[in-house]
Parts: C-alpha cells; sequence; structure tokens
C-alpha cells in the first residue's frame, strides 16, 4: 500500500466531507498538522466537529477554520488565545463541549482502543458532570465519560517510514498519537520521510497500523504563540 501524497490537498482529496468529526493533533501551536489545517480549510467544507485541545489562535492554525466558519463546534479543554473563537461562543454560532484535559486525552485514548466509556473523578461537582451519570467507587464520586472517536484524523510527527511508522519530536508529542488512534482514518504531516525499515523499531512512538496517508511538509512554519524574550 502506498500511503505518502504528493500534497496535503491530496492527501485530503475524497476523504474529508461536510459535517464530519476531525481529531486533530497539537496543544497550542505546538505539533499542530499546519498544511493539512490549510488544505483543510481550502477544501471548503463545513459544518465540522474539531476534536483538539484548543481551536489554535487568531488566523493560524484552527484558527483559520474559525475565520472561514467551516467548524460547527469544538470539543476542547482550553479555549483562550483567540478571540474569534471567543466571539462565535459568546453569540452563539460556535456550539463548545468542554473537557478536561487529562479527560479529553483519555477520551480519545479510548476511542482508539475501543472502550465506549469510563468513570473519573474529575470534573465531579461541576457543570461538566451536568447530564452525566455519576457513580460512587469506593465511596468516592466519579462522573462517566463516553470516549471519542472521529472520521478523519490529522496530526503531526517529525518523521515517518513508508509504512507509516511515527516518531514525534518532544513535546509535539502531545495530543498527536492519541488523535491518530481515534480516527477512523489518520493522515499524518511529516518533516522528514525515510524507508521503511531505517526507524529504529525502538524509537517509534505510534505503529503505522495507526496511519492511512502520510503527507511531507519539509519546512512548516512553526510559528511561536506566546514570545517571550530576557535582556
Amino acid at each position: 500500500m502506498n500511503k505518502v501524497y504528493p500534497s496535503a490537498e491530496a492527501a485530503l482529496a475524497g476523504l474529508v466531507a461536510d459535517g464530519q468529526t476531525l481529531a486533530v493533533g497539537g496543544f497550542g501551536l505546538c505539533g499542530i498538522p499546519e498544511a493539512l489545517i490549510g488544505a483543510l480549510r481550502d477544501s471548503g467544507v463545513k459544518n465540522l466537529t474539531c476534536i483538539s485541545n484548543n481551536a489554535g489562535v487568531d488566523g493560524f492554525g484552527l484558527g483559520q477554520l474559525l475565520a472561514t466558519r467551516q467548524i460547527r463546534k469544538m470539543i476542547s479543554s482550553y479555549v483562550g488565545e483567540n478571540k474569534e473563537f471567543e466571539r462565535q461562543y459568546l453569540s452563539g454560532e460556535l456550539e463548545l463541549e468542554f473537557t478536561p484535559q487529562g479527560t479529553l486525552a483519555e477520551r480519545l485514548r479510548a476511542g482508539g482502543a475501543g472502550i465506549p466509556a469510563f468513570y473519573t473523578r474529575t470534573g465531579v461537582g461541576t457543570v461538566v458532570a451536568d447530564g452525566k451519570e455519576v457513580r460512587a467507587f469506593d465511596g468516592v464520586p466519579h462522573v462517566l465519560e463516553r470516549s471519542l472517536s472521529a472520521d478523519v484524523a490529522l496530526v503531526k510527527a517529525h518523521k515517518a517510514d513508508r509504512a507509516g511508522n511515527l516518531v514525534f519530536s518532544k513535546t509535539a508529542r502531545n495530543f498527536n498519537p492519541l488523535c491518530a488512534m481515534a480516527g477512523r482514518v489518520t493522515v499524518a504531516e511529516v518533516e522528514e520521510l525515510v524507508e521503511t525499515g531505517e526507524l529504529d523499531a525502538d524509537a517509534i512512538h505510534l505503529p503505522g497500523i495507526y496511519v492511512d496517508r502520510i503527507v511531507v511538509n519539509a519546512h512548516p512554519e512553526k510559528r511561536i504563540e506566546q514570545r517571550t524574550v530576557h535582556n
């Protein structure tokens, strides 16, 4: 199977459609699939539900899809740094399913593992638990959380081989493996592509069984979200 596509646009062709649920890797602007998000914007698909830790910033990352009104709903942990997100949410134009960060990670992991739901102490007694089942274990209340899966997952890795085995770079690993596992079809944007067998098997972070399509973006922008300088 040839998993390598010549461009981000080609990698999404025939795959994305209106009304889909997408899982998008990244944490802030760290480890986001920049080229794939741009291609998704240019595809014009709309009414999307996006599962992502946050929604980028104004004009970059998933913020581009908010600007073009292609996202109907966000399932997120952190929604700061984005004025357009705030405006759309407060005006009722954007639906938000707020999820604690660790719970979001576990919902994705559970989805990838075929686990339909799990109990957690996080969120008990808050709005996060509204409308959800609460059950006591050893006298401690836990809230039932449903797992998450996606029609398509878009992830970013540092390196891949042609079989789709992925290696992530440091903190850019973040939500990417979890999103890849939760996607029914996963597209990986990578900076470097090597031949199958060149990666050290013990160094592979995500096996290629989870990856369906690969596109190389050798020189991503990697924009800095919060620039701090010291004199």
